[in-house]
């Protein structure tokens, strides 16, 4: 693989880890532009906007350009596959999600022309809505902008 930044396993590891478990990590994380938050919800588009909502205050992504919109959202689905494996509701099913998420922008390839790509991960539990029946769940999306 001819990549040189890996923006789907930093946005992992800073979904995963406290801050204070990222120190080891720094260096890896000044390459890219990040941004973190946290969303817990029965209801998906409540999901979906709390990312959305976090990249543009953190200036990720250009507001008024449909393509980043448009590749941000993707990757978004593409990750909470992941946390519901590959049936997209929480809600509807009775299910509730708790989820710590990370969103990454970078340029993977050396070859300029592959341009800018943007992963999002999510960390948390997935489960019924009581207290203590949930487990944990991991989802990853990457896209092209």
């Amino acid at each position: 693989m001819s990549q040189r930044i890996r923006i789907g396993k930093i946005a992992t590891l800073l979904a995963m880890l406290d801050e204070s478990e990222q120190t080891p990590f720094e260096s890896m994380f000044q390459e890219v532009e990040t941004c973190t938050g946290k969303v817990g919800s029965m209801n998906m588009q409540k999901v979906i906007s709390s990312v959305e909502t976090a990249v543009k205050r953190h200036g990720l992504i250009e507001e008024g350009v449909y393509r980043e919109t448009h590749a941000l959202y993707h990757t978004i689905v593409e990750a909470l596959e992941g946390v519901t494996r590959g049936q997209l509701a929480i809600g509807e099913t009775m299910r509730t999600v708790g989820l710590r998420f990370a969103v990454v922008r970078g340029k993977p390839y050396s070859e300029v022309k592959e341009g800018e790509w943007i992963a999002v991960a999510f960390y948390g539990t997935i489960g019924a809505p009581i207290k203590g029946l949930e487990h944990e769940a991991i989802g990853l999306g990457i896209n092209h902008i």
